[in-house]
C-alpha cells in the first residue's frame, strides 16, 4: 500500500528543511515593514535601544543612561544660590562705573543725557511733579521704613530691623562724597552737587527695605509698590528739572548693590530663625512625650 509523504510543516518534522514563504500575515512581519510585528519606528532606530548608543537630549542635556551625569557646566553655574546676588549685584556696579566715568568725564553720554534733560524740565503739572520729587524726601520715605521697622520690632524680630535701619544709614555715606567729588551743576540752576540723586537713593533704599522686611509676612504687594514709588519719584525729579536722567540712573545703580546684599543678610537671618523655631518646637515635643 503507497504511503503518501509527509508535509514539511507538520508538528512532528525534524529535519532540517527550509521553511516556505507563505502570503499573507507571515509574510507581513519582515522587520520595518508595515504593519509588520516588529513596532514600526519612523526614525529608523530599533525599537529597543541599547544603553551604549543613546542619544544626549534637547539642548545638549545629557541622557538617563545610568549613572546619570549632571548638568553640563553652563547649567550647574545658575543652579547655585549664590549666582542670583553676584550677577545682579555686578550688573549694578558696571552700570554705576559706567555713568560716573561718562558724567565725570564729560563724554557722549553726558551730552546726550543733558539734552534729554532739558527736554523734560518743566512738562507736566508742577503740582503733580513736585508730589511724585517729594516721595523721596528724609520726610516722607525714611518714617515709612520707621513705621515698617517698628512694626517688626512688635512682632519680636531683632536682626532683620536692624540691618533695615543700617541700610538706611548707609545712604548718606555713599552718596555725599560722590556729590562732592563729581560736583555736577543741576538742570535749571547754578549750583552743584547734584550726582548722584540723593532723593533718588532714599526712596530706593527706604521703600525696598521696607518691601523686603514685609515680605516674608506675605506681603506680596510690597516690593511692587516700593518699585513703583521709587520709578515715581525719578519720573518727578526728571519732569520738576531737579536732576539729569543719569544722576536718577547712577543712583539706582548705586542704592541696588546695598538693597541685593540687605535681601541676602535678611534670608540669612530668616533661616537661622527658622531653624531655631523648629528646634524650639522638636524640643518641646520631645519633652512632652511620655516615656516608657
Amino acid at each position: 500500500m503507497r504511503e503518501t509523504p509527509r508535509s514539511q510543516g507538520t508538528a512532528g518534522d525534524t529535519g532540517a528543511g527550509h521553511p516556505q514563504h507563505r502570503f499573507g500575515r507571515a509574510f507581513a512581519h519582515t522587520t520595518g515593514a508595515f504593519g509588520s510585528g516588529t513596532p514600526h519606528r519612523s526614525d529608523g532606530r530599533p525599537p529597543q535601544t541599547p544603553r551604549g548608543v543613546r542619544h544626549t537630549g534637547p539642548y545638549g542635556r545629557p541622557g538617563t543612561t545610568p549613572p546619570v551625569p549632571g548638568r553640563p557646566a553652563f547649567f550647574s553655574f545658575f543652579s547655585r544660590p549664590g549666582w542670583r546676588f553676584w550677577v545682579p549685584f555686578a550688573l549694578c556696579a558696571a552700570v554705576f562705573a559706567l555713568v560716573t566715568w561718562q558724567v565725570s568725564a564729560g563724554g557722549p553720554l553726558r551730552s546726550a543725557d543733558e539734552r534729554v534733560g532739558h527736554a523734560l524740565a518743566g512738562q507736566g503739572p508742577r503740582p503733580m511733579t513736585e508730589l511724585l520729587a517729594d516721595l523721596g524726601s528724609m520726610l516722607v520715605a525714611v518714617p515709612v521704613l520707621a513705621l515698617v521697622i517698628g512694626y517688626a520690632l512688635w512682632r519680636g524680630q531683632r536682626a532683620r530691623p536692624l540691618m533695615a535701619a543700617l541700610a538706611m544709614a548707609a545712604v548718606p555715606l555713599l552718596v555725599v562724597p560722590l556729590k562732592i567729588w563729581i560736583d555736577r551743576q543741576g538742570p535749571l540752576t547754578d549750583a552743584t552737587g547734584y550726582y548722584p540723586s540723593g532723593h533718588t537713593a532714599t526712596a530706593m533704599v527706604a521703600y525696598g527695605a521696607a518691601a523686603l522686611l514685609l515680605a516674608p509676612r506675605g506681603r506680596t504687594w510690597a516690593m511692587p509698590a516700593a518699585v513703583l514709588l521709587t520709578l515715581a519719584t525719578g519720573i518727578g525729579l526728571l519732569l520738576r528739572g531737579y536732576h539729569w536722567p543719569l544722576d536718577v540712573l547712577g543712583s539706582l545703580a548705586l542704592c541696588g548693590m546695598p538693597l541685593l546684599a540687605l535681601e541676602r543678610a535678611l534670608r540669612a537671618a530668616g533661616s537661622r530663625d527658622l531653624s531655631r523655631d523648629l528646634s524650639r518646637s522638636t524640643r518641646r515635643s520631645s519633652s512632652r512625650t511620655p516615656t516608657g
